[in-house]
């Protein structure tokens, strides 16, 4: 299937380029019918990476590009139920989720992200599963999971503990601050910033660049340079599994989704 549109996000394979879009409002938070399209395009990807060299990831939403967990989902879901239940519920939609951000990081395509806005938790843990990252002057990235009484549950930590230095990777975690562009890009994270809107342009110029290349060449290159680091995303996944039993947690998520501000996720 070299064509699909969901409700949550569409894909398009064309000249040697697959495009996933991302456009569930407001900011295509991530929750279980997206984690479903996500594993029909891991499954599609698979199909269709012989006759590509090149993934994109973007978002339609001037919001930005990803919020993260949809966290009322989460909240409503593990309402009425015993907490080893709700605590095995969340610990079958990480298992889930990580096998399709998995997919992603061990694809031979070149997959780069195409950034706007809000890159906030599962965002930001989307974007890190790319080889490339290209942001617009707008966006801004974040970890604010500890403000829940959480750690990132979808690969976060482990992936940029490949990417970065301690010092950005803890303040990240243990702040919950944001950082704008230009900061993501002096510290490492985002390979390039351009104007506002001009991230998925980007994004296709680097693409199509990219096709000029051997594709065995690029596939010996990622392979060698970007390991997997699947022990510390298992061990990623028991934490917040054993976190999320906790008061504070039940507690952060009443305060989200009780919350009167149009973006709550903001910091």
């Amino acid at each position: 299937m070299n064509q699909f549109k969901g409700q949550t996000l569409s894909w398009e394979l064309k000249d040697g380029v697959i495009e996933l879009a991302l456009h569930r409002e407001p900011c295509n938070e991530i929750g279980s019918l997206t984690l479903e399209e996500l594993e029909k395009f891991a499954s599609a990807m698979e199909r269709m990476q012989n006759q590509a060299h090149a993934l994109i990831l973007y978002s339609t939403m001037k919001s930005g590009f990803c919020a993260g967990a949809d966290l009322r989902e989460l909240y409503q879901g593990a309402q009425g139920m015993e907490k080893q239940g709700a605590a095995r519920s969340v610990r079958e939609f990480l298992e889930r989720i990580h096998k399709v951000m998995n997919a992603i990081d061990s694809s031979p395509l070149t997959t780069i992200a195409a950034l706007n806005g809000v890159t906030f938790g599962g965002g930001l843990e989307l974007a890190l599963v790319c080889d490339l990252i290209v942001a617009d002057k707008m966006a801004r990235f974040c970890f604010p999971e500890l403000r829940l009484g959480l750690i990132p549950g979808f690969g976060g930590i482990p992936r940029l503990k490949r990417d970065l230095g301690n010092a950005v990777v803890r303040d990240l975690l243990l702040t919950g601050r944001s950082f704008n562009a230009t900061k993501a890009q002096q510290v490492g994270l985002v390979s390039q910033v351009v104007g506002e809107g001009e991230s998925l342009n980007a994004a296709r110029g680097t693409a199509a660049q990219l096709g000029k290349f051997d594709r065995r060449t690029a596939i010996a290159a990622k392979k060698f340079i970007k390991p997997i680091p699947y022990e510390d995303l298992q061990q990623e996944i028991d934490i917040f599994c054993e976190l999320f039993t906790q008061p504070a947690v039940e507690a952060g998520l009443k305060k989200f989704v009780e919350s009167k501000d149009a973006q709550p996720y903001l910091p």
